[in-house]
């Protein structure tokens, strides 16, 4: 039960973060998770459980929603499901972590990057690549913020929009994985604690999203977020 606890403590404290900024929550967690799970399982627990954070935001905010904007970033995501999907299966799951930890400081630290990637910026593109590198990366919530933030105004509709991307975004990977032979039968009690705690994170986080001070805690998601992703590179390398 110490594992459960622990785990489902470290999703309602970043699905809280996601909650009140909008990013850094699941790439924190994916961060972490590696720890706990064995390289194969990182991915698709980590789909799991921000599946239910991201939905819970979404019904938290649903007034806050913008509906018409999924259309183009579903269209997108198709795309980016079958060209990445194809990727995934040819690729060693024992590298994951270091991917993982290389994007997260790539899009952290490096401006060219986070430029290339947003330079041509729609919501099928942005659909394709969030849902795409999801599949290998895991957390790619961060690649809709910049676009939503330059078409909305309103915080509230910012963060439960691109929630309402990044659940569908998760909700394909766990067929996709499935198909992949990864049951997650054995680390049920986990996974239920997980997802649980990220339900409360969120609704914790819709509470209390407008008494936070965004700037600092920005920050220390970023130092966190970079000590973190560090330490999956050097561990991966030095395996």
């Amino acid at each position: 039960m110490v594992t459960e606890l622990l785990l489902g403590a470290l999703a309602l404290i970043t699905s809280l973060i996601a909650a009140v900024v909008g990013f850094g929550g699941g790439m924190m967690l994916i961060a972490l998770m590696p720890h706990f799970f064995a390289p194969s399982l990182v991915i698709p627990v980590h789909a799991v459980t921000q599946l239910a954070s991201n939905t819970s935001r979404v019904w938290f905010s649903f007034d806050a929603v913008r509906w018409s904007l999924f259309t183009p970033f579903f269209l997108g995501s198709l795309a980016g499901v079958a060209l990445f999907g194809l990727l995934l299966f040819n690729m060693p799951t024992r590298y994951l972590p270091l991917g993982i930890g290389i994007y997260i400081l790539l899009k952290l630290w490096c401006p060219g990057f986070v430029l290339l990637i947003s330079r041509y910026e729609n919501l099928y593109l942005i659909g394709f690549l969030q849902t795409g590198l999801g599949i290998v990366v895991g957390s790619t919530g961060p690649l809709a913020l910049s676009y939503l933030a330059g078409v909305l105004t309103d915080k509230n509709q910012i963060i439960a929009t691109s929630a309402l991307f990044m659940t569908f975004s998760h909700l394909v990977k766990i067929p996709l994985f499935a198909a992949f032979g990864v049951s997650l039968w054995a680390c049920w009690t986990v996974v239920c604690a997980m997802v649980v705690g990220s339900v409360i994170g969120s609704w914790l986080g819709t509470r209390i999203r407008w008494r936070v001070n965004n700037e600092r805690l920005l920050l220390l998601i970023k130092c966190l977020l970079t000590a973190l992703a560090l330490n999956m590179i050097i561990e991966t390398v030095l395996d």
